[in-house]
C-alpha cells in the first residue's frame, strides 16, 4: 500500500529535498507541504498522513509547538528535519521517531524510511488485532503464561526489561520499555513518565496530589505519577477517548 507523507519546511529547498529523496521510496506520497506551524495543523486534519516530516524551526509555531498543539497520540509517525542537532533529545521526549539534520544525505534517509516502515507495520497490525486479541508471553517460575493487553493495567521500565502490571500482579518481559511502546501505543498506551505507560480505558481519575503533582489513578487502585509535559497530552486523550 502507498503511505501518505506530509513536509512540513519553512525552507522551499528543504521540501524539495525531501520530495526528491522520496522518489527512490515508491510507497510514500506527499499528500500535503507546508511552510509553517499553522498549516500544518489544518493540513494534519485534511489530508490525514500516516507519516509527517516536521521542520523544528518554523515561523509562528514550530515543530514542537505543532506536536502540543495537536498531542503526541493524535500525530502521525512523525520525523524531525533541523539544520541543527542541539534539539535531538527534545525531540526524542516529543516521542518523535527519527531526527535528520539537513542537508540529508540518501544512506540516511533510507535508514529512517526502514524505522519509518517497520512503525508504519506495527501500528496497521494493531489496528487490524483487537485489544481483546492482543496477547505477551511471559516468564513465571512454572514456565510461561499469556497475558492479554485488556488485562495489563500498566507497565514500568526495569533496566533492560519492562515489568506488566496486571492488578497486583506483575511480570517481567525481556523488551525494554521504548521498544514495547511502539508495540502497545496502537492498544491504547500513552507514556505516563519516563519510566511508565498506562493503558488510557483503565483510568479511573487524575487526581492532584502534594505540591501540584498528578497521578493517574486506574481502575486497579494503582497510582501513576504524570510527567508535567505529559499532562495536556494525556487529558486530552482521555477527553477525546470519553467523547
Amino acid at each position: 500500500m502507498t503511505w501518505r507523507v506530509l513536509v512540513a519546511d519553512d525552507e522551499p529547498a528543504a521540501r524539495r529535498g525531501v520530495r526528491q529523496l522520496l522518489t527512490a521510496h515508491p510507497d510514500y506520497e506527499i499528500v500535503a507541504e507546508c511552510r509553517n506551524g499553522e498549516e500544518t495543523l489544518a493540513a494534519l486534519d485534511r489530508a490525514r498522513p500516516d507519516v509527517v516530516f516536521l521542520d523544528v524551526q518554523m515561523p509562528g509555531l514550530g515543530g514542537f509547538d505543532v506536536i502540543r498543539r495537536r498531542t503526541p497520540e493524535r500525530m502521525p509517525v512523525t520525523v524531525f528535519l533541523t539544520a541543527f542537532d542541539q534539539f535531538a533529545v527534545s525531540a526524542f521526549e516529543a516521542e518523535a521517531l527519527d531526527y535528520l539534520v539537513k542537508p540529508v544525505t540518501a544512506a540516511r534517509f533510507a535508514a529512517t524510511l526502514a524505522r519509518v516502515a517497520r512503525q508504519l507495520a506495527a501500528i496497521r497490525a494493531g489496528a487490524h488485532q483487537s485489544r481483546s486479541d492482543a496477547r505477551f508471553v511471559v516468564t513465571t517460575a512454572r514456565g510461561a503464561t499469556v497475558v492479554h493487553a485488556r488485562d495489563i493495567d500498566w507497565i514500568e521500565a526495569a533496566d533492560n526489561y519492562a515489568r506488566i502490571w496486571t492488578g497486583a500482579r506483575s511480570h517481567l518481559i525481556r523488551e525494554s520499555l521504548t521498544d514495547l511502546e511502539r508495540r502497545v501505543r496502537p492498544l491504547g498506551f500513552v507514556r505516563a513518565h519516563r519510566q511508565a505507560l498506562i493503558r488510557l480505558d483503565g483510568v479511573r481519575e487524575l487526581k492532584r496530589v502534594g505540591e501540584g503533582e498528578l497521578v493517574a489513578v486506574l481502575v486497579s487502585g494503582a497510582e501513576v505519577p504524570i510527567a508535567r509535559r505529559r499532562r495536556a497530552a494525556i487529558s486530552a486523550a482521555l477527553r477525546g477517548a470519553a467523547g
